[in-house]
């Protein structure tokens, strides 16, 4: 998948300027963590030595939502994927409950 520059620098400054950690930062946008750990390098960043401020966890994991509108956006797109997935399932299952009812005797 291609990325844009934007959205690449967005990604990155969730990991540089908002102390997430890489892997929290790819799981909040939908992105592969070694994809952005490649950005990363190519950008010359090094993680934090042990024992630095902890980072932020992304908000469905009891941390702290960004400010970013950029991340917000993404997050929001994801949010509607999500709801869409989930009413789909529920249709699915609801025709299923209906179905397996009229066969019983």
């Amino acid at each position: 998948m291609a990325y844009t520059k934007a959205f690449k620098e967005q990604a990155m400054r969730l990991v540089t300027q908002r102390e997430y950690t890489p892997t929290a930062a790819a799981r909040e946008l939908g992105i592969p963590d070694n994809t952005l750990n490649q950005w990363l390098k190519k950008a010359g960043w090094r993680p934090p030595a042990k024992g630095a401020r902890d980072p932020v966890l992304p908000a469905g994991e009891g941390g702290v939502l960004s400010d970013d509108p950029a991340v917000l956006k993404i997050r929001v797109k994801q949010l509607e994927e999500e709801v869409r997935r989930l009413r789909v399932e529920k249709d699915i299952l609801k025709k299923a409950t209906a179905f397996f009812a009229r066969e019983q005797p």
